[in-house]
């Protein structure tokens, strides 16, 4: 049997045609033998308005809140952690802390970013759960893929500081999501000069995707038609994006899409269809998508609502009207969330075991567990999909765990027996017991 590679250079085709070859049925090695376990993790700031979110009950008999009701057609999928709390301390404030620990598990190193009336603090010292079990897969022929991870962001400041970035490469190494489904596209499908040349990316492969389809079987046409549907739909999605009509005469920008507050809906649409895309070309098997940054200050204009998200989550509880635009908002968050699940749920792996949903865990977490009191402790956790073979259709409640428990058990879930991550103070009782 030919490899992918191998196949593309006796028909004479370029690197660009690796994509839409790469996980073609027939061309898998080896075929069939190991599904494709992957990862998201989504972020989205400022904490949730528990009596909104938590569910009341355990079990698989269970309610979703509001925050949550966007999932009901995947609850028998879908596993509510409480009672996971981040117990890391050290410098920084609770932001800060909240998302530079939130993934590694492990303190701030000391530094010069000033936050709230606690010590300032730099970045994390330690690798985040992501990566690590990025690299882990990437160890592996059978698990390698062309990237070993995609970070994608929405609405992400440009600044890098300890508020603004959720991966670590490794102690000191923050990585900068890309929010900008141009960028995105342009590392996924090739080099592009200008968003115009977008449409010649599909055109300019014309020829050898005819001359594939001649020598390949049914089932690796039929995959090979719906990719590349997929591609050009995405190209049309992000043309329009800049062709809108708007009321007025679009200023010549520089390429990408215009990163405005109003445009956030839009950007997350398009950054989702770009992530399962990259899932169906087994691009890569983990992904994070992060919403704005800690202290996230989005104005969802769109909901109704003019006020920033920060200076809402600031409001006493006796606030009605910021407790109902707060769970307003943690609701369209998580709407984001179910619009992926739906999409992975609609698109068959390549190599037929199942759906994209069925061997992709989505895990949706935040900085804060209440935005107000500014706590650690009850950190959100929700999980969707059969990725990690965990049992799902659940609500369970813990008592106030260390959450390097439940990143712990994410590795172990791929097969990567690790016996600590990130602080060992916070490890000494193994992975989150419970889930399988």
């Amino acid at each position: 049997m030919k490899s992918r590679r191998e196949f593309l250079r006796d028909m004479g085709m370029g690197a660009a045609m690796f994509p839409f070859v790469n996980n073609l049925p027939s061309l898998l090695v080896p075929p069939f033998s190991q599904r494709k376990q992957r990862l998201v993790i989504i972020f989205s700031p400022d904490g949730v308005i528990p009596n909104t979110f938590w569910p009341d009950t355990e079990g698989a008999d269970f309610a979703f809140k509001e925050s949550l009701s966007p999932l009901e057609e995947f609850k028998k999928r879908t596993l509510v952690l409480k009672g996971v709390s981040d117990r890391v301390r050290g410098d920084g404030d609770n932001h800060m802390r909240g998302i530079g620990c939130l993934l590694t598990g492990t303190e701030l190193f000391p530094g010069n970013v000033q936050g709230g009336s606690d010590t300032p603090a730099g970045w994390s010292s330690g690798i985040s759960i992501d990566q690590e079990i990025a690299n882990y897969l990437q160890k592996t022929a059978a698990t390698r893929t062309r990237f070993s991870s995609l970070e994608f962001g929405v609405m992400v400041p440009e600044r890098a500081d300890t508020w603004t970035r959720l991966s670590y490469a490794g102690p000191n190494k923050p990585i900068s999501p890309i929010d900008d489904p141009y960028q995105m596209f342009n590392k996924l499908y090739g080099q592009l000069k200008d968003q115009e040349s977008l449409k010649s990316v599909l055109d300019d492969l014309k020829d050898d995707l005819a001359k594939v389809r001649a020598q390949v079987g049914t089932q690796d046409r039929q995959f090979l038609d719906e990719h590349t549907s997929l591609v050009r739909e995405m190209e049309q999605e992000i043309l329009a994006a800049r062709t809108t009509n708007v009321g007025h005469a679009v200023p010549v920008i520089e390429p990408g899409v215009r990163r405005n507050n109003d445009n956030i809906p839009k950007i997350s649409k398009l950054q989702i269809d770009l992530m399962v895309s990259s899932f169906v070309a087994d691009a890569t098997r983990v992904a994070t998508l992060q919403y704005t940054n800690s202290v996230g200050q989005a104005r969802m204009t769109w909901l109704g609502i003019k006020e920033g998200q920060h200076d809402l989550s600031h409001e006493p509880d006796t606030n009605l009207d910021a407790q109902a635009k707060l769970t307003k908002i943690n609701k369209w968050y998580c709407e984001q969330l179910a619009y992926l699940a739906k999409r992975l749920s609609e698109t068959k792996e390549p190599d037929g075991n199942g759906t994209l949903l069925d061997n992709t865990l989505i895990v949706w977490t935040n900085e804060l567990g209440k935005g107000n009191s500014h706590t650690l402790e009850d950190i959100p956790f929700v999980l969707v999909g059969g990725g990690l073979d965990f049992k799902m259709g659940r609500s369970m409640r813990f008592n106030h765990v260390p959450h390097n428990r439940l990143l712990m058990a994410l590795a172990h879930g791929f097969g990567h027996r690790i016996e600590r991550f990130g602080n060992a103070d916070f490890c000494g009782a193994g992975v989150l017991t419970g889930l399988s």
